[in-house]
């Protein structure tokens, strides 16, 4: 049994990663939370502590500061803490410096993102053969157990497909991951993860469709959805991590990613790609000195971990699977519905850090108890889908399984169509006030008429309406009157 976790990063998913690790230290023990900024670990450990999620008291909780990119120093971490797990939760450039370390040291690796690198984005597909794969047989060599984007997208939507596949379905056509989030938070605009990694991802849509590749144009494939709890969203086609696994792993026909998008969200993000600010590598000012565009935007925009006081709504996450099963026809829907205001309530963060920072705690647990200690590298899709499951039920992540009738409101039709008729659906319309610029986020409500005129109006009404109904009887007991005569 593995015990001892380091985690690494201090963002808003290794907030909720410390709150859940440390309500579930009987099983993992000692648990360390390493960043280069050691004052945001020490405000997430006091966020823990003054919630009561310590579970058992006699085990360590400490914090260190650590550059992940540095492999002698994490190695060093690993060793002084005696960590037999480390989840990396630091931005997607560390992690194969942070992979190394735990080759070195033995000690199991769990991330929730594909590696990158700073000065490429989007690169040719699978992107996991690009990096993370090429250290497989060194896993396996050395009984290294990694667990690759155990996350929630990825993560559990790799689980949701795997359990597709293993209760659901004998074959399977298309699967349709889809992820929205039905809330506000109450700022002009904002990311709810890291900007930077969160604008890299829509540089270009790369998909799985008819057993291959095919790439499109961000945000040119626009679709409207009926979501179960919270309604009607636009949807637009995307590439994400878990397709490049999925596409290897999954024995489907088409793998599609589709990401909700307000149209308010839509335009900030064409104004400032358009622009040029959303560009990834460097330019030269006036003053000789070079800045990168995207890092200036991330550092104008709000913290993530920021938003949580204000966010209100849901969020959903989920798979849609066609299929046949005993050689008929079947859909089913399989996702999750969280909300912001009760994920702060418990653990004082928003809801997209929420669904990302729980899965690889139960990752955590699920290797340190056995039954996902593969001692090779591996992709979720890969593991039993169950115990999973079962876990993240228990852990504030609930799964709801909905089979949809072919056909009907709940069904979905993820056909890709000639690209002119696409991008001719996918425009959008806003509202723009430069008096106001949150006009356009939070329109007010219509003007409303006093209440004495609507009191008056309201009685007009109803004297109207009895008169109405008044009249109605007298012409029906004339009727039967004289039916009544011609009986006679």
């Amino acid at each position: 049994m593995k015990r001892n976790v380091l985690i690494i990063g201090a963002g808003g998913v290794a907030h909720v990663a410390a709150h859940k690790a440390a309500m579930h230290n009987d099983v993992l023990g000692d648990i360390c939370l390493a960043s280069r900024t050691v004052s945001k670990c020490e405000e997430i450990l006091e966020s823990v502590r003054r919630k009561g999620h310590v579970k058992d008291p006699s085990k360590k909780l400490d914090v260190r500061a650590l550059d992940a990119l540095d492999i002698p120093a994490t190695v060093r971490l690993i060793r002084e803490t005696d960590s037999q797990i480390v989840i990396n939760l630091a931005n997607a450039f560390v992690n194969m410096s942070v992979l190394e370390a735990c080759l070195e040291t033995g000690a199991a690796y769990i991330d929730t993102a594909i590696h990158e690198e700073p000065d490429k984005v989007c690169e040719n597909p699978p992107w996991y053969a690009n990096y993370e794969w090429k250290r497989r047989d060194r896993c396996r060599e050395r009984g290294v157990t990694a667990i690759l984007g155990a996350g929630f997208d990825p993560g559990v939507v790799n689980a949701y497909c795997a359990l597709a596949a293993k209760h659901h379905f004998d074959t399977i056509d298309t699967i349709d991951i889809m992820d929205v989030n039905a809330g506000s938070h109450g700022k002009y605009f904002a990311t709810n993860f890291d900007p930077e990694i969160n604008f890299r991802e829509f540089i270009k849509v790369w998909t799985w469709i008819d057993r291959q590749w095919r790439q499109y144009p961000t945000h040119t494939v626009k679709r409207v959805y009926d979501f179960p709890v919270v309604g009607p969203r636009p949807i637009y086609l995307n590439g994400h991590d878990e397709l490049h696994s999925l596409s290897q792993n999954i024995d489907a026909n088409s793998i599609r990613f589709w990401m909700g998008f307000g149209d308010h969200y839509i335009n900030v993000f064409t104004v400032l790609r358009t622009l040029g600010f959303l560009s990834h590598l460097p330019v030269t000012l006036s003053t000789g000195q070079q800045v990168v565009p995207l890092k200036v935007v991330k550092a104008l925009l709000p913290d993530p971990k920021s938003l949580a006081p204000n966010y209100v709504g849901k969020t959903w996450i989920g798979n849609f699977v066609r299929g046949r099963k005993n050689g008929r026809r079947r859909e089913v829907l399989i996702y999750q519905v969280s909300d912001h205001r009760k994920c702060y309530e418990e653990v004082e963060s928003q809801a997209i850090s929420y669904t990302a920072g729980v899965p690889p705690v139960a990752a955590a647990m699920l290797v340190a108890q056995g039954p996902w200690d593969r001692r090779t590298m591996v992709n979720v899709e890969e593991l039993d889908p169950d115990p999973f499951i079962d876990l993240l039920n228990r852990m504030g992540l609930p799964t709801e399984v909905e089979d949809v009738r072919p056909g009907s409101r709940r069904s979905f039709d993820g056909t890709v169509g000639p690209l002119e008729e696409e991008m001719a659906r996918s425009t959008v319309t806003v509202t723009v006030s430069a008096a106001n610029p949150m006009i356009a986020v939070a329109p007010p409500p219509p003007a409303t008429k006093p209440k004495a005129a609507r009191t008056r109006k309201t009685a007009a009404a109803s004297a109207r309406a009895r008169k109405a109904v008044g009249s109605a009887r007298k012409r029906a007991a004339g009727t039967a009157r004289k039916r009544a005569g011609r009986r006679r």
